[in-house]
């Protein structure tokens, strides 16, 4: 194992200039996120000098199986936490080989909106607070609480500490660093309500930024939880009873105030 870690955190600068990008698209559920590695001939910084790429649709629940190939367009680039040097996550919109938006891609009419000269001008800025459980893998039970059966009822596991108060901060910790080493402006963390449950808070960002880091702070947690053992949640209502519930909640620095369409484009973009 220990010769399996050193594989794993090799240097690939001390040897050759190629990097591994991670292209990342959200799936057909809409809440999904599926990723796949390419390598690159050297370091890129700028989406637009990337390769678009495919995949096979069929398989995502996003194309028919005679007609499956699905196109991704690079949009955003992120620092690889996993693979760290030169190597780079890459979050991308998915489009049909003639160049349509599919169903799932949000991102397209909100890139639109966003872009438009009224909308630049005023600078819209957003904050995210992300709430999510953390499950045991082999029972779908939030981690800490004993399976098949219950916690202490809620209230000293909001902002709390200790080993009967927090549990899973070792993962929330990982995500929180992972994500500054990425370059998302992850502003805090804190323990929720339920115990298992925690929130991570994105921002301030601005306009369509604000998605591609959400999501891709989504990407990097999923991807700590799989090396974990624990299952990601965001279930809106994990656990039924008097259990808090999850969402992610958007909040809006509203300097024009004739943009609902704008706000009801970040919602259907942003929020599961």
């Amino acid at each position: 194992m220990s010769l399996l870690s050193d594989l794993i955190n090799l240097n690939l600068s001390d040897t050759t200039e190629k990097v591994i990008a991670e292209y990342i698209w959200i799936g057909g559920s809409g809440l999904d996120l599926r990723s796949k590695a390419r390598t690159l001939p050297g370091p890129v910084s700028d989406p637009s000098k990337l390769p678009k790429w495919n995949y096979d649709g069929s398989s995502t629940g996003q194309a028919p199986g005679e007609d499956s190939e699905v196109i991704i367009y690079p949009q955003a680039i992120f620092k690889d936490p996993f693979r760290r040097g030169n190597n780079i996550l890459v979050m991308c919109d998915a489009y049909t080989p003639a160049g349509e938006p599919i169903p799932t891609n949000k991102r397209h009419n909100a890139a639109k909106i966003f872009s438009h000269p009224d909308v630049v001008a005023e600078e819209p800025w957003y904050g995210i607070e992300q709430e999510y459980t953390l499950l045991q893998k082999d029972v779908n039970w939030p981690v800490g609480w004993p399976v098949g059966g219950f916690p202490g009822p809620q209230g000293p596991y909001y902002c709390g500490a200790g080993a009967d108060k927090a549990f899973g901060r070792d993962i929330v910790d990982a995500h929180y660093k992972a994500c500054l080493y990425a370059g998302i402006n992850i502003s805090g963390i804190n323990g929720e309500v339920m115990p298992g449950q925690w929130e991570f808070q994105v921002g301030p960002a601005v306009g369509i930024s604000a998605g591609d880091e959400l999501w891709v702070a989504r990407y990097i947690l999923e991807r700590i939880t799989e090396i974990a053992g624990v299952v990601l949640s965001f279930d809106p209502k994990p656990i039924k009873g008097d259990w808090n519930g999850a969402g992610a909640h958007t909040n809006y620095r509203d300097t024009l105030r004739t943009e609902g369409q704008l706000l009801t484009w970040t919602r259907m973009l942003l929020l599961p």
